[in-house]
């Protein structure tokens, strides 16, 4: 219980400013307060009617929607006052206002209010009637009004004046008026009655205060509930159900469902719903039954047949109460249709037709046939397909149906010949477009047909090529006037071709002409493909032909160009690069004719003594592999091949070859390196060689000269060499002469200098001049050259001048490593320092020729020689001359 009910003044202020306060409260409470005690109530709606957030600024309260303040916990309050704020908000307008609120600490009670508080504190707490059971309200009650249905009591009542009020939908809000609570005594009165479907329950809120304003009680909300009525009839969903199901369908199948509601209160007996099927339309034996709780409608008759009945109309209804007799009923309309389903064969009309057409008359209509089906028409059960079951196997006639009458059409689609035939006699079924469905009422039936005569009439006609299309095959490039067939047309009256005259009429393409009596077809140009008209290689020319009476009759000619073999065949590519390997060229021969005129080719070496050489070799239809027979020398090779092609045709051409001492084809450069009449030519890197070993390394350069003949090692360079001298780059100072006889000469027989050995300050240098000689071994030693090296011994061989720089390599650096090694030795047996200076390899075959011709000179004027050189060796001349 609350302490002594104290007194409230409440004084207003009102504020209209956003974000300022709308009204100052001052309530008067007691000094000590209890938890969840009522402080008092503001008005809201008068300072914010549409706050949506309610808060206050002291934790010790807390505020409600209706405006009731709160503590929070136990709260004592000092002798100064005690504020805070209650700040209300709409998020939506973006408005904030305040209200203050002051507690100031209550006046001194009177004696009266001291001896009540007295006697309070003596009494025993009774049990509260302040909460009591929700109230019920029957609706549509018929009154009399105002009727009590309740009463709230507080048990302060027994120690205070207590005065009640209520608040809420019915009292002050809608609607408004229905419901008033009694001051003094908290009865609750109800002043006219209620429709449930409309206000199912009302809530309200009560409230208990003392005279002066003090609410001991917190508000009670209330509940009213008024008690539905079987006021409300069920209603069906629909005001008319469609519904289709197939004819001759099983028992049981579902049709379709009906569906009803109730606005009574749900799941009691005022909506517990019930259907039953009230009556038929026809009504013959029930064909559907209704399921009394779910409302789907099944069939019930085995035979449903859409040709005696189309449709059903159903008179169904709906009752609450669980069907009782006095619950309340709504009628509905269901309309079944029944499909149709093909259960009905087609039939003819009459199963004899006949009719007449003129022989020769083509795309032309000549009968028209009825079926009967009793089926739904324009449906895929009705609509007829016609077939010509027999009589048309040259597939003259055809038969299609008219869409809109169902009736099967008759054409003749291939002239008639009345000489072949008078009359034709053709069988004609019908079927449905939907398949035939044996139902139980119906008869398995074969399929109707009917049987149509056609008369052909006889006219005058024209003559008739036969075949009424030629193809006749031309081979490319035939001579004009060439004979390629005969095309001749019949008179079908007389079965022969007198007096028939042929015509090609103009506006065609003039490949070929036709003699008008004979009808012989010869050609008139020479037809060849790769003309523009003759690209695509055939052409349809129209032939008339006219007989005595005029009649005429047309054919065509397919004139089809056949490939011939009028192009040679020929290698593709004819230069090639052979190098050291022998790996075999591929010679690939191209044909512009076609097949059978072209691959498999045929190769062949014309030349005999080039084919003692080299060999061909088949490798497939078009291509045949190139390679030497054995050793033979390296050169430029031009070698004649011949190419037979399947067709007979032969076209030669000339292959070179060139035949290069390299590893890889770059090396030759496009250029053959070989002795070509006694000169040797220098080679890009011995150039280059040379010339940086002139300007950077400032060493000797040395160029080597054959002599003419076999040579011997001089010692020194005589006057007969004059070409072949060596230009001395630098002098050193005498040195002793060194003679040992383990140094061998170096024969070299290619014309493009020697190679030296420099020992101690003396030079050795063997040149042999040569071109072509045989190497033979260095006489009185034993020792082997270059050649018999190369060769495996010390025998005779032809010196082809063809060595690699390996082989050179192989050969002279260990046994001139060795020489020099015992040529010289210091007095502490260590080697000389002059050892052996290999000068770069300048190759073979090189086209700058022999660098002899740049030897010292005895006279200076006698190096007018190098005026005729080269360009790029101008160079490596002036460096040559003495200054």
């Amino acid at each position: 219980m609350a302490p002594a009910a104290p007194r409230l003044v409440l004084g207003l202020l009102v504020l209209s400013l956003c974000c300022e306060a709308c009204k100052k409260v001052i309530f008067h409470v007691p000094s000590e307060l209890e938890a969840d005690t009522l402080v008092g109530r503001v008005d809201l709606k008068e300072c914010l009617q549409s706050a949506e957030f309610i808060s206050t600024t002291d934790g010790n309260f807390k505020i409600l929607e209706d405006g009731s303040v709160y503590t929070t916990s136990a709260f004592s309050l000092s002798a100064e006052k005690k504020t805070f704020t209650i700040l209300l908000k709409d998020i939506q307008e973006q408005v904030e206002k305040k209200i203050h609120v002051s507690l100031v600490e209550e006046e001194k009670k009177t004696q009266t209010q001291k001896t009540r508080h007295a006697r309070d504190t003596v009494l025993k707490r009774t049990k509260r009637r302040w909460g009591p059971i929700p109230s019920v309200m029957i609706e549509n009650s018929l009154g009399p009004f105002p009727l009590q249905i309740q009463q709230v009591q507080s048990d302060t009542a027994q120690n205070y004046t207590i005065y009640y009020s209520a608040s809420g939908p019915g009292i002050d809000q809608d609607p408004k008026g229905l419901f008033y609570i009694e001051r003094e005594t908290g009865n609750i009165f109800a002043t006219r009655a209620v429709d449930r479907e409309q206000y199912p329950s009302f809530q309200i809120i009560c409230f208990a205060t003392t005279p002066d304003g003090y609410s001991p009680e917190v508000p009670l909300v209330h509940t009213i509930r008024i008690e539905d009525d079987n006021d409300n009839a069920p209603y069906f969903t629909q005001d008319l159900f469609e519904f289709c199901v197939p004819e001759n369908s099983k028992p049981g199948v579902v049709v379709g469902q009906v569906t009803a509601e109730d606005r009574d209160e749900p799941y009691t007996l005022h909506t517990t719903l019930k259907y039953r099927i009230v009556s038929q339309n026809p009504p013959i034996t029930p064909a559907f039954s209704l399921h009394g709780d779910t409302g789907v409608i099944s069939v019930l008759l085995p035979q449903l047949d859409r040709e005696l009945v189309p449709s059903y109309t159903l008179l169904v209804e709906v009752r609450d109460m669980a069907g009782q007799p006095f619950g309340l009923c709504t009628t509905g309309t269901v309309v079944v249709k029944i499909e149709d389903t093909n259960d009905n064969a087609p039939s003819f009309k009459q199963i004899q037709y006949e009719t007449r057409v003129e022989e020769n008359r083509v795309s032309v209509e000549i009968l028209r046939v009825s079926v009967v089906d009793l089926d739904e028409p324009g449906s895929p059960g009705s609509g007829a397909v016609y077939e010509i079951i027999r009589g048309n196997d040259d597939q003259a006639f055809e038969i299609t149906t008219d869409k809109n009458t169902n009736e099967g059409i008759l054409c003749v689609v291939k002239g008639l010949d009345y000489e072949s035939a008078k009359q034709r006699v053709l069988v004609i079924g019908v079927n449905n477009e939907a398949p035939y469905l044996l139902a139980p009422h119906s008869q398995q039936l074969s399929q109707s047909t009917c049987s149509v005569t056609v008369h052909v009439l006889d006219v005058d006609e024209g003559p008739v090529f036969k075949p009424c299309l030629l193809r006749l095959d031309v081979k490319e490039c035939e001579d004009i006037g060439t004979a390629i067939g005969r095309y001749v047309a019949e008179d079908p009256e007389t079965g022969n071709s007198e007096g028939i005259r042929y015509r090609i009429p103009p506006g065609q393409c003039n490949w070929i002409n036709i003699d008008d009596k004979s009808g012989e077809v010869r050609t008139v140009k020479v037809l060849d493909r790769d003309i523009g008209e003759m690209r695509r290689g055939q052409c349809n020319i129209t032939v008339l032909a006219i007989d005595r009476n005029g009649k005429t009759g047309t054919g065509t000619i397919q004139v089809c160009i056949v490939p011939g073999n009028k192009n040679f065949p020929r290698i593709a590519q004819t230069d090639y690069i052979m190098c050291r390997d022998r790996e075999p060229i591929c010679l690939t021969a191209q044909d512009d004719d076609e097949h059978p005129y072209s691959t498999p080719f045929v190769y062949r070496i014309t030349d005999r003594n080039l084919a003692s050489m080299w060999k061909i070799n088949l490798q497939n239809d078009n291509c045949a592999y190139l390679s030497p027979k054995g050793d033979i020398p390296f050169g430029i090779y031009d070698i004649p091949v011949s190419v037979m092609d399947n067709g007979g045709k032969v076209g030669e051409s000339t292959v070179r070859v060139n035949f290069c001492d390299c590893v890889t084809p770059t090396e030759c450069d496009g250029r053959s390196r070989q002795l070509s009449g006694g000169n040797v030519t220098l080679g890009l890197w011995a150039i280059l060689a040379m010339i940086l070993g002139s300007l950077l390394l400032l060493l000797i350069l040395i160029t080597i000269c054959g002599c003419c003949g076999r040579g011997v090692m001089h010692r020194q360079v005589t006057d007969d060499c004059a070409n072949h001298n060596l230009i001395i780059s630098n002098t050193e100072a005498p040195g002793e002469e060194v003679m040992d006889h383990n140094i061998i000469p170096l024969q070299n027989t290619c014309d493009q200098g020697g190679y030296g050995v420099k020992t101690g300050d003396q030079q050795t240098f063997e040149v042999v001049k040569g071109r072509g000689h045989t190497l033979e071994s260095v006489k009185g030693a034993g020792h082997q050259t270059l050649g018999s090296v190369k060769e495996g011994g010390g025998q005779t061989m032809m010196d082809t001048c063809r060595y690699s720089y390996s082989e050179w390599h192989n050969f002279t650096h260990p046994r001139l490593g060795e020489k020099v090694h015992l040529c010289r030795q210091d007095e502490e047996q260590k080697h000389s320092e002059d050892y052996l200076l290999s000068y770069n390899y300048e190759g073979k075959g090189s086209l700058a020729g022999s660098v002899g011709c740049c030897s010292d000179q005895h006279e200076e004027e006698a190096l007018d020689f190098l005026d005729q050189l080269e360009p790029k060796f101008r160079t490596l001349a002036e460096t040559c001359i003495k200054r």
